[in-house]
């Protein structure tokens, strides 16, 4: 093969697709709202919203509770529905009678009382038996994120766009959540500690530098806090925070008072100058956050959404249609580099033999301790 066979070669070659953690200063996020259950939605298509508006409703059916009550009444299967005070349709009171059996001019009394609260929903002459539902839970969800209806889906959810700053995280704990963003560090290299955090920042989202300390995520649990973006956590810590061991299923629904985002990685890591910079820029504005993650298939990401007006001139995107090409910023994902970011210097053609023995497609990264070889599998775009 001679010389300009190879350089045509490296040329076509000296790019790859990979999955990428985004940082946006601006770019429409689309947000798909849906019930657990078909129910009710509560707005149209082009209706405006809020992050707290309720755009659909549905009622979970209630546990149904078994009463054997011809044992209890000590009769007959049949001759139950003689003995009852109540009718199917009834709405019941927990300890309220609902059957009773008094012969004997009332010598001999005996009640079947409601165990919980409900309606009777069958009484069978068959088995003896009578069925009490529980009062139906009823299940709202939020739009989340202020913007357009752009799409409704009758009786399960709709769509909803904005205009946004968006930032993914490398993982995070507990639900959705919203408040004011504030900067609490002076840099993204400095450690989020208790004295960073006051009693104004009730109710707001507050940013740190490189590492939160246990007592600083306890402080603001007290405080109520409403969510933490930081760089870097201890693994032991947050075990400690949570009373358990986090696993390798999605997170998110942790029962917790509030939202921690990690951006960066385990331990103490510097956040990304770019992130911190870009969350410095919205400072003062309202996001919302969600810190669901999921690291197997399926990929989730925590996130920050900023809702914003404001439009920048720029190329937004475009990184990552081209691809990852020598320049791309990417952020390393796996040992002994986890966490770093670094620039692309080039993508070597041919496979190489890793310390696995594995022969893999790599990457040279430009890390501020040097250049480094690494698979490709094992790095991120960072969509800027």
């Amino acid at each position: 093969m001679g010389k300009k066979s190879v350089e045509k070669e490296s040329a076509e070659e000296a790019y790859a697709y990979t999955p990428g953690l985004k940082v946006k200063r601006e770019v429409t996020v689309s947000k798909t709202r849906l019930l657990p259950i078909p129910g009710e939605v509560l707005v149209k298509e082009g209706d405006i919203v809020d992050f707290d508006t309720i755009v659909a409703r549905a009622e979970v059916p209630g546990k149904p509770n078994i009463v054997k009550a011809s044992e209890i009444l000590n009769v007959k299967p049949e001759d139950l529905p003689a003995f009852m005070v109540k009718k199917v349709g009834d709405e019941v009171k927990e300890g309220e009678i609902i059957a009773k059996y008094t012969p004997f001019w009332g010598l001999i009394k005996r009640f079947v009382k409601s165990p919980v609260d409900g309606v009777i929903e069958s009484i069978s002459d068959v088995t003896g038996r009578i069925v009490i539902r529980e009062p139906p839970t009823p299940v709202e969800v939020k739009a989340y994120i202020p913007g357009k209806v752009t799409k409704v889906l009758p009786r399960r959810g709709v769509v909803i766009e904005t205009h946004a700053a968006f930032v993914q995280g490398i993982f995070g704990i507990g639900g959705e959540r919203h408040g004011e963003l504030r900067i609490v560090v002076d840099s993204p290299d400095d450690v989020l500690t208790p004295d960073r955090i006051a009693p104004e920042h009730k109710g707001k989202i507050i940013v740190g530098g490189s590492l939160i300390t246990l007592e600083a995520f306890k402080k603001a649990v007290e405080l109520g806090v409403r969510g933490i973006i930081v760089g870097g956590v201890r693994g032991v810590d947050l075990t400690e925070c949570l009373g358990y061991e986090i696993g390798v299923a999605i997170t998110g629904h942790e029962d917790i008072s509030l939202t921690l985002i990690i951006t960066e990685g385990f331990g103490r890591m510097s956040m990304s100058r770019r992130t911190f910079n870009l969350l410095k820029e919205f400072e003062g504005y309202e996001a919302a956050i969600n810190g669901a993650t999921q690291i197997r298939a399926g990929v989730i990401r925590p996130e920050i959404i900023i809702p914003h007006e404001k439009h920048f001139s720029g190329r937004e995107g475009e990184e990552l249609s081209r691809g990852m090409r020598p320049g791309t910023l990417v952020r390393i994902i796996r040992e002994p580099y986890f966490g770093k970011i670094g620039k692309v210097v080039s993508l070597p053609v041919h496979l190489q033999k890793i310390e696995t023995e594995s022969l893999v497609r790599v990457l040279e990264v430009q890390l501020d301790e040097g250049v480094v070889v690494v698979p490709r599998a094992n790095v991120e775009i960072i969509e800027e």
